[in-house]
């Protein structure tokens, strides 16, 4: 980098624009991409978990409050 006249800094700016493939540094990079898809695969998944776990609380709480009656004899 000496050679040619750079800070280190300066070069690693690039690189990451290169990366994000233009000159915003905001955007984000490929792997940042993949990783974001991936979290929000998850957060749909648990939401659904989430969604399940409602459902099956809302059973078992009308299931326990439901009258009781003895079997007759």
């Amino acid at each position: 980098m000496k050679d040619l006249g750079i800070h280190k800094e300066v070069l690693r700016g690039w690189v990451r624009q290169a990366e994000v493939g233009g000159e915003r540094d905001d955007r984000l990079t490929t792997a940042e991409q993949d990783e974001l898809r991936q979290f929000r695969k998850k957060v749909a998944e648990l939401r659904r978990a989430n969604e399940i776990r409602k459902a099956a609380s809302v059973f078992f709480a009308q299931e326990i409050d439901r009258p009781r009656t003895r079997p007759s004899r």
